[in-house]
């Protein structure tokens, strides 16, 4: 019988309620039910007892303001941020570090359960950072003219994002950013609606002004040695280096192969990847500036498929769906698919593996970005051969043959 779910409880923006929470969202919410009725709460750890302000109701969940936490969680810590809970830069601050890993870590492998049927046993536990705070090593300073008290805000985003917050120092930026945030704000730009990126610029690369790089120093030689390891352990011949920006994944995998190539459509980055190769004396592959889906092809073309991993590295928004039908039509032995955002991730990997094409071997989180709700991620994946997806097909019927026959069969006589 089908069981119709109960009315929706009274809980108008302004309700006051006591909350146990259950768990914590990807994004960094915590999930509280009232009447099976789903609420989700910032800043709390699971199993904490909280009272909360109901400050915005759909018609699947609500929204609610922390207002005292009744019960705390052994692993809740004191935020050393003045700002956070205000600042929408972090999620978890309030949250022991070791107990936002594994937070990451169940997040992770839920949300690739969801989204693309991956098994949990292929999540790797979550690299830790090995410094919490002071890592980032680029920010994005804000201006706002502030009406109600007629002066200029210099600072990030609100956790609502909304409006921006004043701020003087940020706790997960480098120092050097810090001292560039005071110079900002002592001549701050001349009206509000202005952006303006700090960066500390990486040691021995050349990175344009607007160029990507990894925001994380000190992890960056983790994240290399990940990436080499998986590339090692396919022990392919080529390199394909998709959305490669400066030429960083190229040029740091190229001893591991015998030719590589880096296809990045800004043209900039591209003369910078060139000069960045030959400071290393990488001689073994070269830097072609297009758009991916149009030069993947070719590329690809000249290449065996057999001898060959490809490297993807895009932004926040994932691949372009031409870029994912050209690789599941050319399938390389090996995809080493690097992200920042897990949801994209799992969205484009659900593409590249259906129909069988290509299975996930391993994916290996680690924490870029500590006290806040993101986390990077390598998946390593492999194409399946023809050889064994019949393997995998005969093994299926034979089990579903011996499955019918015993079925058939029925269950033995009772010899008594």
């Amino acid at each position: 019988m089908t069981q119709v779910p109960g009315p929706m409880p009274e809980l108008p923006p302004g309700t006051r309620v006591t909350l146990t929470i259950t768990d914590i969202a990807f994004g960094g919410e915590g999930v509280a039910r009232v009447e099976e009725f789903v609420v989700f709460v910032p800043f709390v750890v699971a199993g904490e007892v909280v009272e909360a302000e109901v400050t915005e109701v759909k018609k699947r969940f609500a929204r609610a303001r922390l207002v005292k936490v009744v019960q705390p969680s052994p692993e809740r810590v004191t935020p050393p941020c003045r700002y956070f809970g205000e600042c929408g830069g972090c999620q978890y601050q309030h949250l022991d570090y070791a107990a936002q890993l594994r937070v990451k870590h169940k997040q992770i492998a839920d949300l690739f359960e969801r989204i693309g049927g991956f098994a949990s046993a292929v999540v790797a536990p979550v690299v830790p950072c090995p410094q919490p705070y002071g890592y980032r090593n680029r920010i994005m300073v804000r201006s706002q003219w502030n009406k109600p008290e007629h002066r200029l805000v210099v600072g990030f985003l609100r956790y609502d994002g909304r409006l921006a917050v004043d701020i003087e120092e940020c706790r997960i930026a480098e120092p050097l950013l810090n001292e560039q945030l005071r110079q900002v704000r002592a001549k701050p730009p001349p009206k509000g609606g202005l952006k303006v990126v700090l960066r500390v610029a990486p040691e021995g690369w050349e990175v344009p002004r607007d160029s990507f790089f990894q925001n994380n120093f000190f992890l960056l030689p983790k994240l290399v040695e990940v990436v080499r390891e998986r590339l090692r352990d396919a022990g392919t011949r080529h390199l394909v280096d998709v959305y490669c920006g400066v030429g960083f994944f190229g040029i740091e995998l190229a001893d591991l192969v015998e030719s590589f190539v880096g296809i990045e459509f800004d043209a900039q980055a591209i003369r910078a990847a060139q000069r960045n190769a030959a400071a290393r004396q990488r001689s073994n592959g070269e830097f072609l500036a297009g758009n991916a889906e149009a030069l993947l092809p070719r590329v690809l073309a000249r290449l065996s498929a057999g001898a060959t991993t490809v490297v993807l590295d895009p932004p926040r928004v994932g691949c372009q769906p031409e870029c994912l039908h050209v690789l599941r039509g050319a399938r390389p032995a090996q995809i080493l698919y690097v992200s920042c955002h897990p949801a994209t991730l799992a969205r484009d990997l659900n593409v590249l593996c259906a129909g069988g094409v290509y299975e996930l071997a391993q994916l290996a989180p680690l924490d870029m970005f500590p006290q806040t709700q993101h986390v990077e991620c390598v998946a390593d994946l492999r194409a399946v051969t023809a050889m064994a997806k019949s393997a995998n097909a005969a093994s299926s019927a034979s089990t579903a043959s011996s499955a019918g026959e015993n079925a058939l069969s029925g269950p033995a006589p009772d010899a008594s």
